[in-house]
């Protein structure tokens, strides 16, 4: 007869995570973030920024800025800022009012909350930094009782709008809100010419929103200094799609999400 033998269990320490949350709490932490935006935006998408390295405007003193940073070398690799109906009061206004009519917005029961200029280092666009951006996202959201949450997520026009069209004509397909909760842009996106071959995959932010469980709310705006085509995308914090709750917040969506290395 064979005795089995119980070994003694490894002592491993638990991998510490490769990303960190946390909010921009200085000024030079906000410039770091303003930074990497004008990186992005104006170094790889030829935004048009008066900001001498820095994309900075109005609204960034009436937002907090969410970050991530790698772990290991201290980088920060992602942003966006949260810009609360509160604080847009004081603002004079949400940023997507320059893009959109928001009276639908100003519509809505409850309390209601804007991303925007949301933005992840190239060499961390594979999935991973851009889920933990919106990790924070959403457990700000439901821990702080907002009932929306929208923003603009953007689509490149590099190949003159064939591949957006496209992305757009999915968008109708199977994400596009009811009609009472549209929005009007202020610049229409122009017809492209021609369309791409193969079927181009959603952006990563507007991914993002859909697998959140987001409508986009009708046509987009024609960003020209951008060069992208803005989607108006609006969840409904209640119903946040229960999967993404469970993969990305860890928890049941009933129940408290409070993280304390942001909040």
């Amino acid at each position: 007869m064979t005795q089995l033998i119980e070994l003694p269990r490894p002592n491993v320490e638990p991998a510490a995570p490769r990303f960190r949350l946390g909010f921009a709490e200085t000024a030079d932490a906000v410039r770091a973030t303003q930074a990497l935006r004008y990186q992005i935006f104006a170094g790889e998408l030829g935004a048009q920024i008066d900001g001498d390295g820095l994309d900075i405007d109005h609204f960034d003193a009436y937002c907090q800025h969410l970050t991530v940073h790698d772990n290991e070398t201290g980088q920060l690799i992602a942003c966006t800022r949260l810009l609360t109906s509160e604080q847009a009061e004081r603002a004079g206004g949400f940023y997507s009012a320059g893009e959109f009519d928001l009276a639908m917005i100003d519509s809505l029961p409850g309390r209601v909350m804007e991303i925007g200029r949301t933005c992840v280092h190239a060499d961390f666009r594979s999935g991973a930094a851009i889920a933990t951006l919106w990790q924070g996202i959403a457990a700000y959201v439901i821990d702080h009782h907002y009932d929306y949450l929208f923003g603009c997520a953007s689509i490149g026009l590099e190949d003159g709008g064939g591949s957006a069209h496209a992305i757009l004509e999915q968008i109708r397909g199977k994400y596009m809100a009811p009609e009472r909760q549209h929005v009007r842009p202020f610049q229409m996106l122009p017809l492209a010419d021609a369309r791409p071959v193969d079927k181009p995959r959603l952006p990563p932010l507007l991914k993002a929103y859909v697998s959140l469980g987001a409508k986009a709310c009708g046509e987009p705006y024609w960003d020209q200094d951008f060069n992208c085509a803005d989607v108006f995308m609006l969840l409904d914090v209640s119903e946040l799609n229960p999967r993404y709750a469970r993969h990305f917040l860890g928890r049941d969506e009933r129940r408290s999400t409070t993280l304390p290395a942001i909040l």
